[in-house]
């Protein structure tokens, strides 16, 4: 029997690469993608430039970065967040100079409308006084205005050509920003005094001159010596800064709790598990799937 390739004109049956392939080319349906193991970045590269670390820090998380890639980052929201907050502070002047714009002149039509009402008393009595003489006369000079504006209609009738008064402008309000910085990555509070320093253990191998990216084996455990691959989980030590391989930690550093290296004491909260590199495989990286949805051809 012959081999029968992916794209079978001859079968009765839509396959369903098939399928796969039609959706694809047509732009309809939602596609999705599993991500391969040249997907997901190495476990001692920094998450924001996706880079071996030069000078790596880790967070409360296990989540590494390169120092500068970090800084550089927490800077640029520092000042996104200054930027934002003069908007509001503006937003806030200005709202405070309206409010104080509408007293005023909530206190001149009082004034303006009591002094109407003694206008009004004032030329009662005179014409009670004057038995009502001449008052025919004055009436019939002043004659009604065609405009529109007069008789208070200037207030509440709006201005079509001033763009602030128009009746469908609507000013969208700044919220007030927060101050607090979260993690690129976990979307927990993030702060320059939790970062911890990290330290590698290099492979020192005198014929292996190539560059430091370039290298597939880069980092060893300082305490057993096994090279620190993306499938081999691993831990940071908080008061020093090693890493060290989960095993080391599980069948020597757990029993009496004492730093491998220096011999001091640790606690629970100093054994910090790095972030896994790119395997390929779920069971030990969690994101490993994009989706991107596309309008759906209906019949």
């Amino acid at each position: 029997m012959t081999r029968h390739s992916k794209n079978c004109t001859a079968s009765s049956v839509y396959s369903y690469h098939e399928k796969k392939k039609d959706a694809k080319a047509s732009g309809y349906g939602s596609l999705r993608l599993r991500y391969g193991k040249d997907g997901v970045k190495d476990f001692d590269c920094c998450n924001l430039s996706l880079h071996p670390c030069r000078n790596p820090v880790i967070t409360q998380d296990g989540i590494l970065f390169d120092k500068e890639a970090i800084l550089e980052y927490i800077i640029s929201k520092k000042n996104e967040i200054s930027r934002k907050m003069k908007e509001y502070e503006r937003q806030c002047k200005k709202e405070q100079a309206e409010l104080a714009e509408l007293g005023e002149a909530e206190n001149r039509s009082r004034m303006e409308k009591f002094l109407k009402t003694e206008t009004a008393v004032a030329s009662a009595s005179q014409a009670a006084q004057t038995g009502g003489c001449g008052s025919s006369s004055s009436s019939g000079s002043s004659g009604a205005s065609v405009s529109n504006m007069v008789a208070g209609k200037d207030k509440s009738l709006p201005s079509f050509w001033i763009p602030s008064l128009t009746p469908s402008n609507k000013e969208t309000k700044i919220q007030k920003p927060d101050k607090t910085i979260f993690c690129p990555v976990s979307g927990k509070p993030l702060k320059v005094k939790d970062l911890i320093d990290v330290v590698f253990t290099s492979v020192t191998d005198p014929d292996d001159k190539g560059s430091l990216e370039g290298k597939r084996e880069r980092f060893k455990c300082p305490v057993t010596g096994d090279i620190l691959r993306n499938n081999v989980p691993c831990a940071v030590l908080r008061p020093t800064g090693h890493v060290v391989t989960m095993e080391c930690v599980e069948t020597l550093i757990k029993k009496d709790m004492l730093h491998p290296l220096t011999g001091s004491k640790l606690t629970d909260k100093d054994i910090i598990p790095l972030q896994r590199g790119g395997t390929g495989f779920a069971m030990t990286n969690d994101q490993l799937s994009s989706q991107k949805a596309r309008p759906v051809l209906q019949a």
